[in-house]
């Protein structure tokens, strides 16, 4: 945090020629809500990891390597400390200098924030909106698990009320599904839900996934100093409190126009086009692989892809069928230890935790319901189309490559994959044998086991068919990847992919998507005004 935060600094005041107090000044005017500078300390002659460790925000554990983004200075560290505080006796540095940096690298202490941390603490730990009046696992409040990450409820009073139900005696009198559709057609008398939906294959979207199909994405222009504004800043609360994914945009519940480039296209809004009745019928029960949330002294850890199952909302008896994606793509073999492999999810335990959360759905699915195991990416990827090329904390001076930022965090022991995210070609190709052995446990899952109330089917995370298609399309394969993190698929990626899915499952298990329902413009045309998201 202090490195990045001192590393934008600099580079502000480079970009603006001003001194380093004014621009730390424009950094806080950037930021949504009111912060206030105290002092500051840094020297434009010295680079982030000397300030960072004069500091004493970055430190160098006894026995541990020295981590640093930056070229190490051609005098040692020690000289450049000695610059900074003096050598005479004992090292000092008034507290308070610190404090700015140490603020801006907490997000939970940004004014308008700080109010909000205890909320995604809730959030994270449940998987559920934190707004949810009548308890039925949907919201009217768009970011904190609400509707950005499921269907919006169309009455947060009334728990029977809900997307994804069947409706309640046709929703003569009221929208009990929240598709927008209701009522009864005064030239006939029947009921338009009756009338439009019944036997339409009406269906849902359930996602469980990572923080791949949770869309985690952090804008670049958040640390490029050449695009920085007050309008870049705009979407920092939002960012936050969504726990910096983006599921509306996302591959398979995104919804709305993606503002974070490319386009949106999801299975989603496919389904919803294929049958107007599917309106509002989504589910993204993702999490990030690790996610860190900060408030003064207490550090919250949650790993892993578990529990999710346990916030998924479907009542077997009162629902429609729905689509369930697993697709955890990359969390059993990503991890950010120094022995990542021993850290690994075994095929052992592969076939065990699926085989668990399998028998835990066939609870809880309509019949008529069907599961997607997506395999895990082969993540050499990354390296092969970012390494050499330039971060956007390195673009002003030339001076980070994907390459530097990947040791850094390996060095921290906070990588998002140490197996993918090295140069070390032996430990890349050993991560993708272990993601190719976990895939094939899922492929051999859907082929062998039966469960009463869904079927399984299987298909390869289809990296491979999105780069083809980029560069069909003109595009180059770096800009499939998140430039800031430099590991999770972009938004073009994301759109290409939910092209792909669909077309797979057109010509291979067209079961699973429904029949088109004829009905789709006249319902378009009596409800144009009530079917908002």
């Amino acid at each position: 945090g202090c490195v990045l935060v001192v590393s934008v600094v600099e580079q502000l005041a480079q970009w603006h020629n001003s001194t380093v107090k004014a621009a730390l000044e424009r950094l806080c005017n950037y930021i949504p809500g009111k912060c206030q500078i105290k002092r500051h300390i840094i020297d434009r002659e010295m680079n982030a990891d000397v300030v960072c460790h004069s500091l004493k925000l970055c430190k160098q554990d006894p026995g541990q390597p020295l981590c640093h983004l930056y070229p190490p200075p051609k005098v040692s560290f020690f000289q450049m400390f000695c610059k900074i505080a003096g050598c005479g006796g004992s090292f000092k540095l008034e507290q308070y200098s610190a404090e700015s940096i140490a603020g801006f690298s907490n997000l939970c202490a940004f004014p308008v924030l700080d109010k909000l941390c205890e909320k995604i603490k809730y959030v994270i730990r449940n998987k559920l909106p934190f707004e949810d009046f009548d308890g039925d696992k949907f919201s009217t409040f768009p970011t904190l698990r609400g509707y950005h990450w499921r269907g919006r409820d169309c009455n947060d009073k009334n728990a029977t009320v809900y997307p994804g139900r069947r409706p309640d005696n046709w929703d003569v009198n009221s929208d009990s599904n929240c598709n927008g559709i209701w009522g009864v057609d005064p030239k006939d008398g029947i009921p338009y839900e009756e009338k439009f939906c019944k036997g339409a294959d009406s269906r849902g979207v359930v996602l469980l996934g990572d923080s791949a199909g949770a869309h985690f994405h952090i804008p670049p222009e958040w640390m490029t100093v050449t695009q920085m504004s007050v309008k870049a800043f705009a979407n920092l609360p939002m960012a936050f409190t969504d726990e910096l994914d983006w599921p509306q945009f996302s591959e398979f519940t995104g919804f709305l126009n993606s503002t974070i480039g490319g386009w949106t296209d999801s299975l989603y809004l496919r389904l919803r086009r294929r049958n107007r009745c599917n309106h509002r019928d989504l589910q993204n029960i993702s999490q990030n692989g690790m996610l860190m949330i900060q408030t003064q002294t207490v550090y919250f850890y949650i790993n892993k892809a578990a529990y999710l199952f346990f916030s998924l909302a479907r009542n077997q008896l009162l629902d429609n069928p729905t689509i369930v994606v697993y697709a955890t793509i990359g969390n059993d073999v990503c991890n950010g230890e120094r022995d990542t492999l021993a850290h690994m999810t075994t095929p052992q335990k592969m076939l065990s935790n699926v085989m668990q959360a399998l028998r835990f759905l066939n609870t809880r699915l309509p019949t008529g319901s069907h599961v997607i195991l997506t395999g895990l990416v082969d993540g050499r990827f990354l390296w092969d189309n970012l390494h050499d090329r330039y971060h956007p904390l390195g673009q002003l001076n030339k001076d980070v490559t994907y390459s530097q930022l990947y040791s850094f965090l390996n060095c921290l022991q906070v990588s998002p994959c140490s197996g993918w995210l090295t140069s070390n070609e032996t430990l890349r190709n050993l991560t993708s044998e272990r993601a190719l052995q976990l895939s094939n446990v899922l492929k051999e899952i859907a082929t062998s086991e039966k469960f009463s109330n869904f079927d399984i089917f299987y298909m390869d995370f289809p990296l491979r068919q999105t780069a083809e298609e980029w560069h069909r399309m003109g595009g180059e394969p770096w800009q499939l990847i998140e430039p800031v993190d430099g590991f999770h698929p972009s938004q073009i990626a994301a759109a290409l992919g939910t092209s792909i899915t669909w077309q797979k499952a057109l010509h291979e298990w067209p079961q699973v998507l429904g029949k088109e329902n004829p009905f789709n413009n006249q319902i378009e045309a009596v409800f144009k005004d009530q079917g908002g998201h």
